[in-house]
Formats: C-alpha cells, sequence, structure tokens
C-alpha cells in the first residue's frame, strides 16, 4: 500500500529554500520507490514537502539510511535550522497517477 509522507516548516519571512536545496543536491536522484517528490511553499509562506511512496519500507530505508545523515550533517553546521513544525507520515488510500 502506498504511503504519504508530509513535513511542513512554519514561515519565516524570507522565504528561503537553502537548507532544503543543501540537501537535495546531495540526493543522487529519485530513491527506489518514490512516485512523486513535491516542495514548495503554501499561501501563509509555510514551505512544504509531501511525498508518495510505494510503501513504508521504501520511504524508512530512505529516511533512516539517505536523509536522516543528511540532516544531522546540516543541523551540525546549522543548529539554529528550524526542525518541521508538523511531520506525518500515513496510508493512503487510493493514488491516481496521471499518463
Amino acid at each position: 500500500m502506498a504511503f504519504a509522507f508530509l513535513q511542513d516548516f512554519a514561515p519565516t519571512g524570507d522565504r528561503t529554500t537553502a537548507n532544503y536545496d543543501a540537501i537535495n543536491e546531495r540526493i543522487p536522484g529519485a530513491p527506489e520507490g518514490l512516485i512523486v517528490h513535491t516542495a514548495g511553499f503554501g499561501e501563509d509562506g509555510t514551505f512544504r514537502i509531501y511525498d508518495v511512496w510505494e510503501s513504508k519500507e521504501h520511504f524508512q530505508r530512505f529516511f533512516d539510511e539517505q536523509l536522516t545523515p543528511l540532516i544531522d550533517e546540516l543541523m551540525a553546521a546549522a543548529p539554529d535550522a528550524p526542525p518541521p513544525a508538523r511531520q506525518e507520515l500515513y496510508e493512503l488510500h487510493h493514488v491516481l497517477t496521471g499518463g
């Protein structure tokens, strides 16, 4: 069953994507099991990351093996970087993809 991963970062006023870009540039292409990855600003300035994964296991492997080490490295270099204001992983009832 497919899973969604959602992260929201509170508005900061400067609408920077520096932290996201620093991590994203070090991820070598689409990880196994990723269906779609999106990142952008909501109207209120919240920076939102929304992914859809083939399974919870695919997400967890990517999160543990690739993403967490990069986040840990970023946080060591920039300890004032804000953590997500909201983070959720949940099973999807339905996924429809366009062709």
